[in-house]
């Protein structure tokens, strides 16, 4: 084995496996993430894999982080090769100085390794072999026995890592001992055979994980769900949304059933497809139900008739988009934020939908239940805009709470002694001057209150009419209530350099923890940004003035046509020519790398603009 020059580095350092799918390595890799997280060290996991069900390369990226970044950074420093098909790739990808552990069972000519990383061979095939003759067991326990000799190489404690594999096979306690047997193999082998290996990659106990948890988006977005009050929800399978109505079905199990009966307390129904699936959640939404539907880009694209219904008719709705690539197919789990146009503007004709961008699980959580406030608050489909990254990768985030004072905001909800007072009820009638009219809810008078629900032109009434006054009247009340939605959304979140600056960043979604980390890089290269994190749309005021006070804004988004920006000069009429795109589409999470190279590249030919002076409003 080579061992090129390399620096030491505690507890800050990037291991990639390399995998087939199908492979069983995926439970393997996991245990190595948390044996590490258990040790109070923050880690930061990817998993990237492909479509089909076996058979071809998956990736899992590890970044141990002392410091807390949560973000990819870029580069790897360990790579597990334990793919043929993708090994020329992989070593190329190592960092100059880092290290490549391979199966060494079959010997590889000189010229598939680099001089400038150490080369570390375990023959794991072989050891298998020789200890187990089930062809199962063999490939299996490859796994377990590379993530033994890793935990020696590194130093994880092997207790931490025996506690996760009892835990993980509680149900099945056949099945602990021989795993656990696997890893001390693999451990041991490193013990004996490894001693010589120059490893600066080291972990040492640490206290910098706290009481935060790992979990993922959206198993956090199916909980908040549940605490924002929804007892309905309606799904077709499409990945990587599949996942939250599960986590919604095991948390109403446990938490929606009525403890005396058994009965449950919820509907969750699998619809025959996504059109139908926000069918039945616009028909609950309209019967007074806190009802949601989960899917992906294809299914948006399946539910845009439904959605103009419920903008028009003024029924709340849910909808929780985990974005995938697309375009059609597209990359099912790839990752992007590439449904923003596609929702914000959803169905034919004039609508402006509620878009709400999380940043990670806890705030998946904080505003999957506030969606279900506002959808009711506003009469209105509201949008969580998650995508597979913030989905379906486990994050190391802040413990999910909940006030139990707080209540459920119903919005706008006429009752049967209002209408026995005489109130005066018209289904579309903006009585508050807000554009948000009152609404009541099925059976609640047995003569007054009733209305018919139409997707076709009504007046205030709800009345059938095609007169153009009429329509136009009720088109400019929706845009009212869109522009009352301003107060009610979450606000962005602005935060300024240290030193004046002339520069703006505007980001969103799951780039903010590569952003975070992009901007330590840019202050090393005396390159000074403030920044500006979009958390819904519409856009508050915050957001004009903002581009105003900066001669220009890079825009952070994972899409290829910029389509938050797009967005932005649509809604804020600003000048498209200081708004600067900086673009990652390859379907993996957006690195801190990527993002510092970009602005230091194009900050560098940019020359500088004199600031407009703002004009009081």
């Amino acid at each position: 084995m080579s061992q090129p020059t390399t620096k030491a580095s505690v507890n800050d350092f990037v291991v990639k496996f390399a995998n087939v799918n199908g492979s069983g390595s995926a439970s393997a890799n996991n245990l190595f993430a948390k044996s590490i997280l258990r040790m109070g060290i923050p880690v930061a996991c990817r998993n990237i894999f492909p479509s089909n069900i076996q058979g071809l390369p998956t990736w899992y990226e590890v970044r141990v982080s002392e410091a807390g970044w949560l973000g990819r950074r870029g580069g790897v420093d360990l790579m597990v090769a334990m793919n043929p098909q993708t090994w020329d790739k992989d070593v190329a990808s190592i960092d100059s100085g880092g290290y490549l552990f391979y199966d060494s069972s079959k010997p590889l000519p000189a010229s598939k390794f680099r001089d400038d990383v150490t080369v570390i061979g375990m023959p794991i095939t072989e050891i298998c072999n020789k200890a187990y003759t089930d062809a199962r067991q063999r490939q299996l326990f490859k796994n377990i026995l590379y993530i033994g000799a890793l935990s020696a190489l590194l130093g994880i404690d092997p207790i931490e890592v025996e506690k996760l594999i009892g835990e993980e096979f509680r149900a099945k306690e056949k099945l602990i001992v021989p795993n656990v047997k696997a890893f001390l193999l693999g451990r041991d082998w490193a013990v004996a055979n490894l001693a010589d290996v120059d490893m600066r990659l080291k972990l040492e106990r640490s206290g910098k994980v706290g009481d935060r948890i790992f979990i993922d988006g959206n198993s956090a977005a199916a909980l908040g769900a549940i605490y924002g009050g929804a007892t309905v929800c309606a799904w077709y399978p499409i990945t990587p949304s599949t996942s939250v109505a599960e986590a919604y079905a095991r948390y109403c199990k446990k938490l929606r059933t009525d403890p005396e009966t058994g009965k449950a307390r919820y509907a969750i129904v699998q619809a025959e497809d996504e059109l139908a699936s926000i069918g039945i959640v616009i028909g609950a939404g309209w019967n007074g139900a806190r009802a949601f539907t989960c899917t992906s880009g294809p299914g948006i694209s399946l539910m845009q008739e439904f959605l103009g219904l419920a903008y028009f008719a003024e029924i709340p709705s849910v909808v929780m988009n985990v974005q995938r690539g697309g375009p059609s197919t597209g990359m099912p789990t790839r990752t992007q934020q590439a449904d923003i146009l596609a929702c914000a503007y959803a169905s034919h004709g004039d609508t402006k939908h509620v878009l709400l961008f999380p940043q990670d699980p806890h705030e998946s959580f904080e505003m999957s239940a506030t969606a279900f406030d506002l959808a009711d608050r506003l009469q209105t489909p509201v949008f969580l805009m998650l995508d597979l990254d913030i989905g379906m990768n486990d994050w190391v985030t802040q413990p999910l709470t909940w006030d139990d004072s707080r209540h459920l905001d119903r919005g706008k909800v006429m009752t049967r002694e209002e209408l026995d007072a005489g109130k005066e009820f018209g289904r579309y009638l903006d009585v508050d001057n807000d554009g948000i009219p009152y609404r009541t809810y099925p059976g609640t008078h047995p003569t007054r209150g009733a209305y018919f629900t139409r997707g076709t032109t009504k007046d205030r009434y709800a009345r059938y009419s095609e007169e153009g006054p009429i329509y136009v009247d009720n088109m400019q009340r929706l845009l009212q209530k869109f522009e009352t939605a301003k107060a009610l959304v979450p606000r962005p979140v602005r935060t300024d350099a240290e030193r004046q600056t002339q520069f703006g960043v505007i980001f969103f979604g799951s780039t903010a923890p590569a952003m975070a980390e992009a901007l330590e890089g840019l202050r090393e290269q005396d390159i000074h940004v403030n920044t500006l994190r979009l958390r819904a749309f519409p856009f508050d005021n915050d957001v004009d003035d903002f581009i105003a006070d900066h001669a220009q804004v890079f825009v952070i988004e994972q899409n290829r046509d910029g389509q938050m920006r797009m967005l932005l000069v649509n809604e804020c009429g600003v000048d498209p020519t200081k708004l600067i795109s900086v673009l990652n589409y390859d379907g993996t999470p957006i690195t801190a790398r990527f993002i510092t190279r970009e602005i230091a590249e194009k900050v560098g030919v940019l020359k500088p603009i004199p600031l407009k002076k703002k004009v009081a409003r």
